[in-house]
């Protein structure tokens, strides 16, 4: 193995219904940069399983024994989100890079800690929509000034997740302990492709609904009580001076999934589209334009792990983005890859939501 490469230890990467082994395994996989070294799950079987799947050298049970392992120079923390603050903090503690996925905590307070753990280390967070090909060429539009005078934007958005249904295994995801509710995931997804595109959110007004108290568990039977909102409907205006209106729909079918970022100017507009039925970090965007641009960079990876489902097509896409940025900081040594501080912002945004929807006042 080339001395250059780096190793990485995934913490969750379960060969079953894991998003670690849809979307992180196959961007891994096309990039030399970086080597499987680890995987960590809660069972024996199920790492060896993953593992032998996936190729990594090594398997645990524990995954502390992982961030402990001198082989591992990259930890990816891909687990439920009331676990992250001790993996990420003893890798940290380790001498680590880390890439957690989004949110890093369950709350504000957690995200910030774990931001002022990180100190010098590389990190990055799993909000991966921002490093879409096509969104980067979005910005770079906006910020060359092509469009003008930005006067408008909207955002209509969908997830089938948050709605009616949902599966026992999910079912966390409802409960306002857990921080990875619709707001912290589906909203804080789609707001940061937004703050890419036309900068910081200065000020927002924010409605949010609970649609559905009672969700069916297909696997089971049970009635699971939501906790949280399953609904956005906001306007905000950003740093670039646009006004943008956005609505985010839950449980919305594969078939009628969407996700739309039209931006109008006094020279022109822009248009980001997408259908990817888990939300627009997941899958890939078409950019199109009144003005001329360059196509968009190619992906450094497409399509999902061997042992995904059918509806997580495209998921290593955006992933892929984030690994390769990741590889060039630590390369040479610089931090432009968004990590753990972009992680606080992003976590005190959605409680600005939360507090504009419960107070009536603008944040």
């Amino acid at each position: 193995m080339r001395s250059d490469v780096i190793r990485v230890g995934i913490i969750g990467a379960d060969t079953r219904a894991s998003w670690a082994g849809a979307s992180h395994i196959p961007a891994l996989a096309a990039q030399p940069a970086f080597q499987l070294s680890a995987v960590a799950t809660r069972h024996e079987e199920s790492a060896r399983s993953a593992a032998e799947t996936f190729g990594a050298e090594r398997w645990f049970a524990d995954p502390f024994e992982l961030i402990r392992d001198p082989s591992v120079d990259l930890v990816t923390v891909a687990v439920k989100v009331p676990a992250h603050r001790d993996l990420v903090l003893a890798a940290l503690a380790a001498n680590k890079a880390v890439y957690a996925e989004s949110p890093l905590g369950v709350s504000v307070a957690q995200a910030e800690e774990m931001a002022a753990a990180a100190g010098s280390l590389h990190t990055a967070i799993g909000l991966q929509g921002r490093h879409n090909p096509s969104v980067r060429r979005a910005a770079q539009i906006v910020a060359q000034g092509r469009l003008g005078r930005l006067l408008s934007a909207r955002v209509i958005a969908t997830t089938f997740g948050n709605g009616p249904e949902s599966v026992s295994a999910y079912a966390y995801f409802d409960k306002a302990a857990a921080g990875a509710g619709f707001l912290p995931i589906a909203a804080g997804h789609v707001l940061d492709v937004v703050e890419a595109v036309l900068g910081d959110i200065t000020e927002i007004d924010a409605r949010t609904e609970l649609l559905w108290p009672r969700v069916n568990l297909v696997d089971t039977g049970e009635l699971s009580v939501r906790e949280v909102p399953d609904h956005l409907d906001a306007i905000a205006r950003t740093a670039s001076g646009a006004p943008v209106g956005v609505q985010i729909l839950a449980g919305v079918p594969a078939p009628d999934a969407r996700f739309v970022l039209e931006i109008r100017g006094s020279d022109g507009w822009l248009r980001l589209t997408g259908d990817h039925p888990a939300g627009v970090q997941v899958g890939d965007l078409v950019l199109t334009s009144s003005v001329d641009f360059a196509a968009p960079d190619r992906p450094v990876s497409g399509g999902a792990g061997p042992t995904a489902a059918d509806v997580w097509a495209g998921a290593s896409i955006n992933v892929g983005e984030v690994y390769a940025g990741l590889a060039r900081d630590i390369a040479q040594g610089t931090h432009h890859t968004p990590g753990f501080a972009h992680a606080v912002h992003n976590s005190r945004l959605i409680a600005r939501i939360e507090k504009a929807s419960s107070t009536g006042l603008r944040q």
